[in-house]
């Protein structure tokens, strides 16, 4: 799920980790540097991602990561498969609430 969520936020543009967690902190998600590091070594080393060094006026050099062809495509695959669970939820979720709902 959470590759998912940096891969959606990559989409948009290119960002540096600690604007990523920023991203997933205004979208309710609290994630740490140190889940979120390893992730993002991971997908570099899939070939999902790519980085660069950008120098910056606020302090030391930042890693700014972007989207490569090859994690667009595995991003389309995660949203197929979010919209079939996203779906089949919403079915169990309707089945409930008409089984389970007092009715007038």
């Amino acid at each position: 799920m959470l590759e998912f969520c940096v891969l959606l936020i990559l989409r948009r543009g290119d960002a540096y980790a600690s604007e990523m967690i920023a991203r997933l902190k205004e979208a309710h998600l609290i994630v740490m540097e140190g889940t979120l590091y390893p992730l993002l070594t991971r997908l570099k080393n899939d070939g999902l991602l790519s980085y660069r060094w950008e120098e910056s006026q606020q302090g030391p050099p930042r890693k700014y990561y972007s989207i490569t062809p090859v994690g667009h495509q595995f991003l389309e695959q995660l949203q197929v498969s979010w919209n079939e669970i996203a779906s089949a939820v919403k079915i169990l979720e309707e089945d409930y609430h008409t089984k389970f709902t007092p009715q007038e």
